[in-house]
């Protein structure tokens, strides 16, 4: 989830001691670098699939076919620095929060129905999945859970509901 310190964070995260230094370092090794876990995992090899994206950030400049075209070429460029990456390779979703530099510039461009600022967005869907397993041992007691969030059919994660659904640590 990229939030850009619009979205609130689970709170249950929040609460544990040096979370920063943690999260800085399980953002380190999905990007690829990360100097104490260089074993990065293997690619996926999926396929890009954008679903929503926001209206602020693109401008709307670009529908989805030239948006999916953008980051296609970006991610050949930029390989592991490509926001791409995370759902591509990684296996990841990703998620944005709704942003910008007034209420209303930014919405999810394909949501049907109402959003607000900090609201995260289905932005990237991987077609290869990622798993714990990829993520190193020690890097995984940063990881929230929820059982009510299902990632594979939910497009909005409203702001204030980010503690109720993730409100648990995986481990």
């Amino acid at each position: 989830m990229v939030n850009n310190c619009y979205g609130e964070l689970p709170q249950i995260l929040l609460r544990l001691e040096n979370v920063d230094a943690q999260l800085d370092r399980l953002s380190e090794f999905v990007w690829g670098e990360s100097s104490e876990f260089l074993s990065c995992f293997p690619d996926k090899c999926g396929e890009l699939k954008v679903d929503l994206y926001s209206a602020w950030r693109y401008q709307k400049k670009f529908s989805k076919e030239r948006l999916v075209e953008y980051l296609e070429s970006d991610l050949l460029e930029s390989k592991s620095f490509a926001e791409a990456n995370l759902s591509v390779n990684k296996g990841f979703y990703v998620y944005h929060g709704v942003e910008g530099d007034d209420v209303g510039v930014d919405y999810p461009v394909g949501y049907e129905g109402q959003t607000v600022m900090g609201d995260y967005f289905r932005y990237l869907v991987p077609t290869i999945f990622g798993g714990i397993d990829d993520i190193p041992e020690p890097l995984r007691q940063v990881l929230v859970k929820s059982d009510s969030f299902d990632f594979a059919s939910d497009q909005l994660l409203r702001n204030d509901q980010v503690s109720y659904h993730f409100s648990r640590m995986l481990y």
